[in-house]
């Protein structure tokens, strides 16, 4: 028998939505990505998503093996991704779906998982 401590759980406050941000560099070979990243501390606050009902989580992936038109987003549980997520269609993304709950359609590029019909 081992003499170490039992492992701690791990806390998480409550989130309505999770924000991935690839910020792999054949996402964005300029680090667009990773600026985007860097910004959304001071967006979320500004828009209420910091914490409450809204909050949304957001994290740093390294590659969603989609290599084309970054900086490239994903919203969970929604299951929306984004592509072309330029400074200004973050705010959009931000206002319209983290904030309003509907996706921002011309900047979609897939859904998923596929659903199966109840």
């Amino acid at each position: 028998m081992s003499d170490s401590k039992p492992m701690e759980k791990p806390k998480m406050g409550l989130y309505r939505r999770h924000l991935l941000v690839c910020v792999g560099p054949r996402c964005t070979e300029d680090g667009a990505s990773q600026k985007l990243f860097e910004t959304l501390g001071e967006k979320f606050k500004a828009a209420g998503l910091d914490q409450g009902d809204l909050r949304v989580k957001r994290t740093r992936t390294f590659c969603f093996a989609t290599c084309k038109s970054g900086p490239i987003v994903c919203v969970q549980p929604d299951g929306i991704w984004y592509y072309n997520v330029t400074e200004s269609n973050l705010d959009r993304i931000i206002a319209q779906h983290l904030v309003g709950g509907e996706p921002v359609e011309d900047l979609i590029y897939h859904r998923g998982p596929a659903l199966a019909e109840a």
